[in-house]
């Protein structure tokens, strides 16, 4: 079995497996025609964009996902309303979250308030509301909690609107647009991904 590494930028509304599920469009939607037995390096929601990695490797999946080796993932978050300084300091020192009905302690992170974003338009856009502003924030976290950028900024008063994940460790989304896909080979992504 040859080996076989993969970065995508999946679109909005787009789920990260390729199995149908109800009316979503799946990465089988996508076009590229991928090995049959690769697959899905974590994931991101539906409603989430961005950095995703596929992969045939289990070493590279188990060593990613291991919660211990706190590899740092960097999110763009467009928030309701202008962040707030005090905002971003509670969410580097970390917020209280619920997952599954307990309370969660996020760990420190990365936060800053984002002056200009260069990022891929939305499809469909989100929605424009003229009395109410937004802003934009990098966020980078070294655990990966279900939907937990959005319960952060929620948890500090900013609703996330539209949540991008432009890098896990150094292996950045670049110039990838929704859609896109790169192969790598097994030596690159290790060393971008700080993976031995």
């Amino acid at each position: 079995m040859s080996l076989r590494y993969f970065a995508i930028c999946k679109p909005f509304n787009m789920l990260s497996q390729f199995s149908r599920e109800g009316e979503h469009a799946t990465l089988a939607d996508l076009d590229f025609d991928f090995p049959q037995d690769v697959y899905p390096v974590g994931r991101l929601d539906a409603d989430s964009e961005g950095l995703l990695l596929l992969t045939n490797d289990k070493h590279l999946n188990h060593a990613l996902l291991d919660p211990s080796r706190k590899h740092p993932r960097t999110y763009y978050a467009q928030v309701e309303g202008n962040i707030s300084a005090e905002a971003i300091e509670q969410l580097k020192k970390g917020v209280n979250i619920s997952i599954n009905g307990k309370q969660h302690r996020t760990l420190p992170a990365m936060a800053k308030a984002l002056e200009e974003v260069h990022v891929f338009d939305r499809h469909p856009p989100i929605r424009f509301r003229k009395n109410v502003p937004d802003s934009w924030l990098a966020l980078t976290l070294t655990e990966g909690k279900n939907r937990q950028v959005r319960r952060m900024t929620a948890a500090v008063g900013f609703p996330t609107l539209r949540l991008v994940r432009m890098s896990i460790e150094q292996l950045e989304l670049g110039s990838l647009l929704p859609g896109d896909v790169r192969e790598f080979e097994r030596e690159e992504f290790y060393r971008l991904l700080r993976i031995r």
